[in-house]
């Protein structure tokens, strides 16, 4: 047969012509030609039609990944949410083992990762979930490293998502918040050492800058964005430990 190639050109998208629309303002015989002469059709770039949830947005991974894969794959948000639905997270061994250690010898437990509501990399409410599971079982010990987003949610919303955790924290009556960092350092994927390895001192050595509170860590690093946070708020007592759980 015929080789196929898919071929992806970033940036390249469909949306009424207007004069911020570089495409439609451009000269592209070429794209023109191919469009009049072939087939062709427009894919959805969001929600449910990529495997997200209905309403958020999608991102260059999950476009590419669908359009691969010729089939919608579920992301990752998508099929925790319905492991939360169904109770099946919570049956999980690794995690059910790891709550009652905590509960049985004192151990903390640490939950970690991006705080935001976009669902790009993650969604706060499986934080959230996670906290509830926590109280219920009666986990005393549990710690809350922020990451703060700023990419896929607006610079310096950090404090918005901040308010929404602790009103969660107060509602379940366990937690704390121990660390506040950026993903700059907490989540770099450019193979940057020195930027992870910041983020490990601060979660196991304690290294890092410190305030009262989470708020007033958020409010010192704001001539940084969210992403480049970098701020601790606890004392020693959270620091990521051999015999802890996360």
């Amino acid at each position: 047969g015929k080789p196929l190639v898919l071929v992806i050109r970033d940036g390249w998208g469909i949306a009424p012509d207007s004069p911020n629309n570089a495409v439609t303002q451009a000269h592209t015989p070429n794209m023109d030609k191919l469009l009049a002469e072939h087939p062709n059709c427009v894919l959805e770039a969001s929600g449910q039609a990529v495997g997200v949830r209905a309403g958020s947005q999608g991102s260059s991974e999950v476009g590419h990944l669908n359009m691969g894969a010729g089939r919608i794959v579920k992301q990752e948000v998508l099929r925790v949410d319905e492991l939360i639905e169904s109770g099946e997270l919570f049956k999980i061994p690794r995690l059910t083992d790891a709550s009652t250690h905590c509960k049985t010898t004192g151990a903390k437990f640490h939950l970690m990762g991006l705080v935001q509501d976009q669902g790009v990399h993650a969604m706060q409410e499986h934080l959230f979930a996670l906290l509830g599971f926590l109280a219920g079982q009666g986990v005393e010990k549990v710690f809350v490293h922020f990451f703060g987003d700023g990419r896929d949610t607006p610079p310096r919303s950090a404090l918005t998502y901040l308010a929404q955790l602790e009103e969660k924290i107060a509602q379940c009556g366990v937690g704390q918040i121990a660390s506040v960092m950026g993903r700059y350092y907490a989540m770099d994927r450019t193979g940057n050492w020195g930027r992870t390895e910041c983020a490990y001192n601060a979660l196991t050595c304690g290294a890092g800058l410190t305030a009262r509170s989470a708020g007033e860590a958020i409010e010192n690093a704001y001539a940084r964005a969210d992403a480049e946070l970098q701020r601790r708020t606890s004392s020693d007592d959270d620091l990521l430990l051999e015999t802890d759980e996360f």
